[in-house]
């Protein structure tokens, strides 16, 4: 199966030319994971046909509006569509008390379990979930405000399946295909037991990816990136407002593919536009400079993950 991750927002602060706040969505086994929550995530989910009722756990990096301001909505949603099923629920800690105050968003008085995991800044780095064959680690970026950079780690996947051998070893019922590529040892009418590792091709790794944003280029934002299948990173601004991005700490597209090559990741996905820029045509220019595998976060155009060759969808 594929995993798939996909922009539904890709502004700075606020909408702009066509773009949404920040919110990206990834699809794994059917199952949904979601990272920030800018306002009108939930509008962005349904538009591009994800089902609210699929997230198993959402992200927040921070407090600023545009990264979580569309939760209270999207909870509110899960509650009216009577959700059952339990959420993870990933943030710095000060999200709980901003949930508890709202009328009817009480984490503890909601018609599905919500597991928190809350994070504060004397983290370092911490494993944040880890369910369903992924990890997902968290480490603190550097920004205005205390804000979690997000890495998420596949299990290995099974090898390659090689029939013939299955075949030259006397296993002719093809049912028991699937018992050896499940990992299962299959036992012949002679006794003679085959094992996967006879007819199975070494593991392959997971994918691997990063979530970095808003940020200043740094050192657990490298380590987050660390041979990354596709980074997704804050390129706020372009080399002529550097001094602007340092003061409000984010990167310039070029710190971004700096932190892409220094960290060795096969593509880099620019997102969190400034509303000054109309396209966003100059950022991947001096991105490319630096590190030719950059590309521009299209909202709706998912980035197809597959270790051997990390791909969007056309």
């Amino acid at each position: 199966m594929e995993t798939v991750v996909c922009p539904l927002g890709t502004a700075s602060a606020t909408p702009a030319h066509g773009r949404h706040l920040s919110a990206w969505v990834m699809q794994r086994h059917g199952t949904l994971y979601l990272l920030d929550c800018g306002e009108g995530t939930q509008y962005r989910l349904r538009e591009e046909g994800y089902a609210l009722a699929r997230i198993a756990a959402i992200f927040i990096t921070h407090l600023h509006g545009d990264h979580c301001f569309g939760l209270p909505g999207l909870l509110s949603s899960m509650a009216l569509n009577q959700r059952q099923a339990p959420l993870t629920l990933v943030a710095p800690a000060p999200l709980d008390s901003m949930l508890q105050a709202l009328p009817g968003l009480d984490p503890d008085r909601q018609p599905f379990p919500i597991e928190r995991v809350l994070l504060d800044e004397s983290l370092t780095q911490q494993t944040v979930y880890a369910a369903d064959g992924l990890r997902v680690t968290a480490r603190p970026l550097t920004h205005r405000t205390f804000t979690a950079g997000y890495r998420v780690d596949e299990d290995d996947r099974p090898g390659r399946f090689f029939p013939e051998k299955a075949r030259a070893l006397g296993v002719t019922d093809e049912r028991l295909f699937g018992t050896l590529q499940r990992g299962t040892p299959v036992t012949r009418d002679d006794g003679t037991v085959v094992h996967p590792r006879d007819v199975m091709g070494p593991p392959r790794p997971g994918v691997t990816w990063a979530y970095v944003t808003d940020t200043r280029p740094c050192a657990a934002g490298r380590a987050l990136a660390r041979h990354a299948d596709l980074l997704v990173h804050d390129a706020t601004f372009s080399e002529a407002h550097r001094a602007r991005a340092a003061d409000t700490g984010h990167s310039t597209a070029r710190e971004a593919a700096r932190v892409a090559q220094a960290a060795g990741a096969k593509q880099l996905a620019l997102t969190h536009f400034s509303a000054r820029y109309p396209t966003p045509e100059v950022l991947v220019e001096e991105a490319r400079d630096v590190f030719s595998a950059s590309v521009a976060a299209e909202e709706g155009r998912p980035f197809v993950l597959d270790p051997r060759e990390t791909s969007r969808e056309s």
